[in-house]
């Protein structure tokens, strides 16, 4: 993808303020040790951040839902190419017991069932939009005319 300068000027400019702010959070921590940094304890929670996240398909469904909306089961699954009803299932499931999604069911003849980020979800996908555009700039996916 190729975007003008001023796009992605201001692309770069948001990532800079996202490491900034990373930066601003990690000293706030750090001035609450007395002593050492509790490197043990700053890893695990860095491996619980991001545990919800390394499963497959899990970030595909947040990624859907993120940038596409609520959808309904079928709808989610012609998104996500490749992926099993089976599976989808399953980690649909798994995203509502994080508290990622929400299954939301409509009464009514015909009853529906519409998947959708729940504040928490949202946040993160709010969150990982910075990263992801990092990547894509990285990987050079996205550059400048």
């Amino acid at each position: 993808m190729i975007l003008n300068e001023n796009d992605f000027a201001s692309i770069q400019k948001s990532i800079l303020e996202v490491q900034d702010n990373g930066r601003d959070i990690r000293k706030i921590f750090a001035s609450y040790y007395d002593d050492d940094v509790d490197i043990g304890w700053e890893v695990d929670a860095a491996v619980d951040s991001f545990q919800m996240f390394s499963s497959r398909w899990t970030i595909e469904i947040l990624a859907a839902l993120y940038i596409a909306g609520d959808r309904r089961f079928n709808e989610l699954r012609t998104l996500l190419r490749g992926i099993s009803s089976r599976t989808l299932s399953d980690k649909l499931t798994t995203c509502q017991q994080h508290g990622l999604v929400s299954r939301v069911v409509e009464e009514g003849p015909p009853i529906r069932v519409t998947y959708r980020l729940t504040t928490h979800g949202r946040t993160c996908g709010r969150l990982l939009g910075p990263l992801v555009a990092y990547m894509k700039v990285q990987k050079e996916l996205v550059e400048s005319e």
